[in-house]
């Protein structure tokens, strides 16, 4: 029994595996920058804080080079088309964790540019953490009609970690219950249906993408540079972590050198 059971496990992570590089052979050029943001500060930086004045010399740049700043919703439908976008200079913008900045600096500037935003939220923080932002928060800003909310698991686990200290069905069942009940949690507060997911700390294997396609997920974002491209992976699309000495010729540089990423899976490991 156990011997075929790991002869079944073996030959599914091979066709995962084939089907990975399959699917990032179809790709098509013409890559989308999906933008990664974090928190946000009217003056300080920090690792993966960015202030008001970065932030709004980004949207200046994309405008002056004529990008169309669009829903992450469009990127996710060019993925899985394998056609190229109708528009070549399109990106979209999301922002992970649900940090309470999202709310007082970045909310009003989008509001004021009418620009959408997708954030993705691991939901035990909400209204619970200090730092986090509240449901009543999140309930403002998706009636806004600018920001799309969707998961990041539940509490934001590292899974290598999990994987490393559980057996296997406890870890298969691990993360299940982080991709179930944080889309569980977010359309039972918000009203919404959640379909997207961005990963914790940009980690991903064809183990948790499997299992994002089985919970429901029609896309997954990694955290490792890189831009989009129709026919890559959807449960691996490329993001673009944005800090905040990216203003300027290094904002140029950051997005010309994302473009020149290699294309199809993600590397399996990030930051945040």
């Amino acid at each position: 029994m156990c011997c075929h059971r790991t002869i079944r496990c073996s030959f599914v992570l091979g066709l995962l595996l084939h089907l990975g590089v399959a699917r990032a052979q179809t790709s098509v050029p013409g890559g989308i920058p999906v933008l990664a943001y974090h928190r946000f500060d009217p003056t300080t930086p920090a690792s993966t804080t960015v202030t008001t004045a970065t932030f709004e010399s980004q949207l200046a740049y994309l405008d002056a080079h004529h990008y169309r700043i669009v829903p992450l919703s469009d990127v996710v439908d060019i993925v899985r088309r394998k056609a190229p976008p109708p528009v070549t200079q399109i990106v979209a913008i999301t922002v992970d964790d649900g940090h309470k900045s999202v709310y007082t600096v970045l909310f009003p500037l989008i509001k004021q540019r009418h620009i959408p935003v997708t954030l993705f939220i691991y939901p035990s923080a909400i209204s619970n953490a200090p730092y986090a932002l509240t449901w009543e928060q999140l309930k403002e800003m998706r009636m806004s009609g600018f920001v799309d909310i969707q998961s990041h698991t539940y509490w934001h686990p590292d899974f290598r970690k999990d994987k490393a200290r559980r057996t296997p069905s406890d870890y298969a069942a691990f993360v299940n219950t982080q991709l179930t009940r944080s889309r569980q949690k977010l359309d039972a507060q918000l009203g919404t249906h959640i379909n997207l997911l961005a990963w914790p700390y940009g980690i991903l294997d064809p183990e948790l993408e499997l299992a994002s396609e089985h919970a429901g997920y029609n896309a997954a974002f990694g955290y490792a540079g890189g831009v989009a491209h129709a026919g890559d992976d959807p449960y691996s699309i490329h993001r673009i972590p944005v800090p905040n000495f990216a203003h300027g010729s290094a904002f140029e540089a950051l997005l010309r050198d994302a473009q020149a990423h290699p294309q199809g899976n993600q590397s399996k490991a990030g930051h945040e």
